[in-house]
């Protein structure tokens, strides 16, 4: 553009970027291009003062772009749009370069030089691509008030019952018959000992009661469509057998019933019948039938007062409408079995930590006495393992599950102080983080828990005196000591919930490396996920105490009160869209896009932008060249290329990099985070997704310099639907036109995976180095037909 008037505003981050990259002399660089009226630094882009000069400097000089130079744009994009608009520019006239997580952090101080040129060259690209921005608005529409929140402990019901007292419709969906979680079985709460059920039960009535929380129990989400503020989720509802609102609660079917069967809720340590009742405090207090163990023998049928069974239940199909979900899935314990050294599963009397518990409740299987499940026997000494699977990186869970230390510190303390044990524990580190935590650690060494530090190495049976033996050693003395014990208990790790893979697959959400749902920024947007309209709380998000899970549920019922309180929602200007006068009305992209956000009016496709999940997959896919995308047209693709590839030297290689924005992009940007070099010689280009590059972004990207081409798709969907099989053909067009397909690399990396990303882009430099430099008198021919 001839009229450009950019301001260009570049970043220290207090010392993570300028304590490697040279700002000063990026800003003296900067200045000197055509149209860049103000070029500045600041310690602090993103403080108040460094936000005042923003909005300042965009009015004074009447400035119509503005690149900003920092972190990533996962973490400040907003709040300089914001300024922006503060300052009366449209929002999206800003271009944002991330030089901290894909400069400073990676390349560290060591490569200083390197890293000054490769963030002066990203600055570049972003001027280049700036120049072809354009003022976009966003775009509004009416939107549901009804919530779905998936899982009903701790989390899901505090979310649920401040939502509801919002005014909000709301639907609480647990996979089980009563609602109440894993706290449910709990006999107190540290670090103060309080009871668990004082603070969990009356929450659980609380629920039943509210007119506008809508219990679905025994239930799973099998669907979800739509887009965010109007979402359809369907809903299977397995048969429970028992009809909730006839049901008494009087257990004469459980008294008939002939079949018995480990009972989940005591960690299979009793039984029950296949007629039960999940636990005394039940919301809903109905009976349940375990169709799995029923033999349908009908003697509850005949018993049952209310007639309220219905043994030929099949359960049902249910479709909700809402403009929100929360997930506040929770966890499960590891499975101990896996850990053999300490045999679990072959002697009896070890045990996990949640079985204990249930041992110490009058409610449990033995009535709250501590005892010997080999023998029924009495307990006198009792030995606590902790890290039991967990930051193990070589063969069980890598992470801390933060809360182990404390609920075996509480366990101990009333182990002690109620039933009189002699308790052991073999720990590595005891992580006492919270408030009390450390009071409760004093508690217990005041009251004769003895701590040994030294991770156990092996539990067996001795058969003279049929106690359990633990081999360990006290890393503090290097005293390798064998102690017998007549229980020994294992704190397990906390994992992710069976199904939680399958729910965010067909949600769209990635997992992190821990198997939980990744948060959208662990700092700024702690319960948001990567998808508007939802999000997550709880243990959903990892391990947690109670007092956390509260804490993220307020905050996910806030976000998503927030989102949907106005009554409408709006969405991006960042969609694909149809050129006038263009279609053709082939109907090609209308077969490939899959959130079915295009139809065919008047002979012409016509894009719904709240439907629109942004891919690109629609863009190449049209012969017409009719479809471009906002702010990702082919325009403005290119001219970031232009831009990051202008500074290349005689004999130097780089590497293009076409990354995801949403999942892969943020891979990238935690290989900053854990400062994992990979080739400076890289340059990442941020694209919707995979699915939007085509055979023309390829050729210019090899035409303006680039010696190889690296696709990153962090979408396992978009994976399946578009790149995995057009990146084939992509090659055959490379090759067809004189440039080894080998130049052209992709991969699925999602985010659990985004180590990964480094050692592709370091095999890559390394294959395009041995291919050598392409020859310029082809890429002259293809300079020529793309009119470069």
């Amino acid at each position: 553009m001839d009229d450009a008037r950019i301001g260009i505003f570049v970043c220290e981050c207090g010392g993570n970027i300028g304590d490697v990259v040279d700002v000063e002399a990026v800003c003296d660089a900067v200045k000197e291009w055509d149209g860049v009226v103000v070029a500045r630094r600041d310690s602090y882009m993103c403080s108040k003062p460094a936000q005042d000069v923003m909005v300042e400097a965009i009015r004074r000089h009447g400035l119509n772009r503005v690149i900003v130079a920092s972190c990533t744009p996962r973490m400040h994009l907003p709040t300089f749009r914001s300024v922006l608009e503060r300052a009366g520019l449209n929002p999206y006239l800003l271009e944002f370069v991330n030089i901290r997580e894909h400069c400073s952090w990676v390349h560290g101080p060591r490569r200083s030089d390197e890293a000054t040129r490769k963030a002066t060259s990203l600055i570049r690209g972003g001027y280049e691509r700036g120049l072809e921005l354009e003022p976009l608005e966003a775009v509004s529409e009416g939107c549901s008030r009804e919530v779905l929140v998936v899982g009903a402990g701790i989390a899901g019901m505090v979310a649920a019952l401040e939502l509801e007292g919002q005014g909000f419709v709301v639907h609480l969906l647990d996979r089980l018959p009563s609602i109440g979680g894993q706290m449910a079985k709990l006999t107190k709460v540290f670090p103060t000992l309080d009871c668990a059920q004082c603070i969990l039960t009356p929450r659980m009535a609380e629920v039943g009661r509210r007119g506008n929380i809508r219990l679905l129990t025994c239930s799973e989400v099998v669907g979800v469509e739509g887009r965010p503020g109007n979402y359809s989720v369907k809903v299977s509802v397995r048969p429970r057998g028992v009809d909730v609102e006839s049901c008494r609660g009087c257990g004469a079917c459980a008294r008939v019933c002939p079949v018995r069967c480990p009972d989940e809720f005591d960690e299979r340590r009793s039984e029950r019948a296949a007629a039960y009742l999940p636990f005394p405090q039940a919301v809903p207090y109905a009976y349940a039938i375990d169709f799995d163990s029923c033999t349908r023998c009908g003697k509850c049928v005949a018993a049952c007062p209310s007639g309220a069974i219905n043994l030929e239940d099949r359960g049902e199909a249910v479709e909700l409408s809402v403009g929100g979900i929360i997930l506040a899935t929770g966890y499960e314990q590891f499975e101990a079995e896996e850990i053999r050294e300490y045999g679990y599963g072959v002697y009896p009397d070890v045990l996990t930590m949640m079985e204990l518990e249930r041992l110490t409740s009058l409610f449990g299987p033995t009535g709250g006495r501590v005892v010997r499940l080999s023998d029924g026997g009495g307990v006198d000494r009792l030995a606590i393992v902790l890290c039991a699977g967990s930051r193990d990186t070589e063969r069980y869970v890598p992470y801390c599950s933060r809360i182990c230390c404390m609920y075996s510190l509480k366990q101990a303390v009333l182990l002690k102080e109620q039933f009189d044990v002699d308790v052991w524990v073999f720990y590595t580190d005891i992580r006492a983080s919270g408030r009390g935590y450390e009071e409760l650690y004093w508690r217990a060494q005041r009251d004769g828990v003895v701590f040994v530090r030294g991770k156990a190495a092996e539990v067996w049976s001795n058969k003279g005196t049929g106690r359990l033996a633990v081999r360990a050693e006290d890393t503090l003395t290097g005293e390798v000591m064998e102690e017998e014990f007549d229980l020994v208990a294992l704190a397990v790790p906390m994992v992710a919930p069976e199904g939680l893979d399958a729910l965010a697959l067909r949600m769209g959400l990635p997992l992190g490396e821990d198997g939980f749902i990744q948060e959208k920024h662990p700092k700024l947007d702690p319960v948001d996920t990567l998808r508007a309209g939802l999000f997550a709380c709880g243990c959903a998000l990892g391990p947690k105490d109670v007092r956390d899970s509260v804490s993220d549920a307020l905050g996910a019922a806030a976000k998503a009160a927030s989102f949907l309180g106005s009554g409408r929602v709006t969405t991006s200007p960042e969609k694909a869209f149809v050129e006038p006068g263009m279609c053709d009305g082939c109907e090609r992209c209308i077969g490939v896009c899959p959130s079915k956000a295009i139809t065919l009016t008047d002979g012409r496709a016509d894009i719904d932008p709240f439907l629109c999940s942004g891919c690109g997959g629609c863009v190449p896919e049209c012969p017409a060249g009719a479809i471009g995308f906002r702010n990702a047209t082919e325009k403005q693709v290119v001219a970031a290329l232009r831009g990051v590839l202008r500074d290349k030297g005689p004999g130097e290689v780089r590497l293009v990099a076409f990354v995801e924005g949403t999942i892969a992009y943020t891979g990238v940007d935690f290989l900053g985070l854990d400062r994992l070099a990979y080739p400076a010689s890289v340059r990442v280009v941020e694209v919707p997704s995979t699915a939007l590059i085509g055979l023309g972004h390829l050729l210019h990207a090899f035409a303006l310099g680039a010696d190889g081409v690296v696709m990153i798709e962090g979408r396992h969907d978009i994976d399946e639907m578009f790149t995995k099989r057009r990146i084939n053909p992509l090659k055959e067009g490379l090759d067809e036109r004189g440039i080894d397909g080998m130049r052209l690399w992709y991969s699925l990396v999602e985010l659990p995976s985004y180590k990964n990303i480094a050692g592709i882009l370091a095999l890559h430099a390394k294959t395009v180095e041995e291919l050598g430099p392409l020859d310029e008198e082809l890429l002259e021919g293809i300079r020529g037909r793309l009119r470069i």
